[in-house]
């Protein structure tokens, strides 16, 4: 498979660093993207090697680009549930969830994590799209005694299965024993954080959240010197990892086109028990089902490397009919795997595909989601 290719990139103004830039730099970050306005890393080595050392032992992230909407008021429980698909009534104060942003339509305008910190105080953890601006938008005709806004707030991702090593250390035993899908605030020696049990890599994880970004320095030091007995080093996100999870990336596998049924996995976050904007359009869909999926799906050819330039059509019986949006070579389970929208007649595992690449016919089948670990163990354990 040909190289990906190579562009000069221009670090401009416009483009929001994190606090942790300085460092990226200096742990030998080769190249970034842009997601939510600000630049993320996206490789310091061979991607390999950064996969087999989130696997081995512990991994930090600079993910300050995850930008945060802080909703807090007196109607800030039932302004979040507006949002949200989820049941916000199940969600405890300093629990996590998974909470799709729905649009009037029904379509997905954001799926950020949820973290409620207070009876009155939630924040989305945001994927790459302009999610604050619709929050404004709906408070402008809700009518609720809510203030929202993006506040100073910078997460940092510890990943791998030393990572509860790193974070006892830091925090203690209180903070490293947090149930999957629970978060803490506190501060590390006046530094003032939030920490949750989530991350994007399938992992054992933890996301340090830190509340004031002109002690960025001073976090990232302290994460990478109580994680040097770990053999802590830097890495960007993994692509290979969290695809092997079934984890999504918003913007190129999913968009505001799309409905959580359309989504494999996403049908389970629906609760209509809540009260949301777009229920009643989901609920439509629900009754009559959907015409497309985005599904897994096992590919031929030549492994992967890095990422994929554009989407490639999927095609069946010489028909255009879907397309590959995400891909990457799994290491261990030694197989390309991806992500394909495909017909509602073509989304069961086991179905043979076409796959139109740059250099020609790639053979794919469908397959079951995730391709490693369906019940979550790893990161739970």
């Amino acid at each position: 498979m040909r190289q990906p290719f190579s562009f000069t990139f221009y670090v401009a103004s416009w483009y929001r660093k994190s606090p942790y830039w300085e460092r990226t730099v200096e742990a030998g970050c080769t190249s970034w993207d842009v997601y939510n306005h600000m630049l993320i890393p996206t490789l310091y080595d061979d991607d390999e090697v950064e996969y087999r050392h989130l696997l081995e032992h512990v991994t930090l992230w600079d993910v300050a680009v995850e930008r945060q909407v802080e909703i807090t008021g007196p109607d800030a429980a039932r302004f979040t549930q507006l949002l949200t698909c989820r049941d916000l009534s199940r969600c405890e104060v300093m629990q996590c969830k998974y909470a799709p942003i729905i649009a009037p339509h029904g379509g997905i305008v954001n799926d950020p994590i949820l973290l409620r910190l207070a009876e009155d105080r939630f924040w989305l953890s945001l994927a790459d799209s302009d999610a604050l601006l619709y929050c404004l938008g709906v408070q402008a005709f809700a009518g609720l005694d809510v203030e929202i806004r993006e506040p100073d707030v910078s997460p940092l991702q510890v990943q791998g299965p030393k990572s509860k090593y790193v974070i006892r250390d830091l925090f203690g035993e209180e903070v490293a024993s947090l149930r999957y899908y629970r978060c803490w605030e506190g501060d590390l020696d006046g530094i003032p954080v939030v920490v949750s049990r989530t991350g994007w890599s399938g992992e054992v994880g933890f996301e340090i959240y830190l509340c004031d970004s002109s002690r960025g320095l001073e976090l990232w030091d302290r994460v990478m010197e109580a994680g040097r007995p770990y053999r802590i080093r830097p890495i960007a996100p993994s692509d290979q990892r969290r695809i092997e999870a079934g984890i999504f990336n918003y913007g190129n596998d999913m968009t505001i086109e799309d409905t959580p049924f359309h989504v494999t996995g996403m049908e389970r976050l629906v609760e209509f028990s809540a009260d949301f904007i777009g229920r009643p359009a989901l609920e439509r869909v629900a009754e009559r089902g959907v015409d497309r999926k985005l599904v897994g799906v096992e590919i031929g050819g030549e492994p992967f490397r890095l990422w994929l330039e554009d989407f490639w059509p999927v095609r069946r019986d010489g028909e255009t009919v879907g397309k590959l949006t995400s891909a990457s070579y799994s290491f261990r389970l030694r197989r390309n795997i991806g992500y394909a929208w495909v017909p509602i007649g073509l989304a069961e595992p086991g179905n043979e595909l076409e796959l139109l690449s740059p250099d020609g016919p790639v053979p794919a089948v469908t397959a079951s989601l995730p391709f490693l670990d369906p019940t979550k163990e790893i990161p739970r354990s």
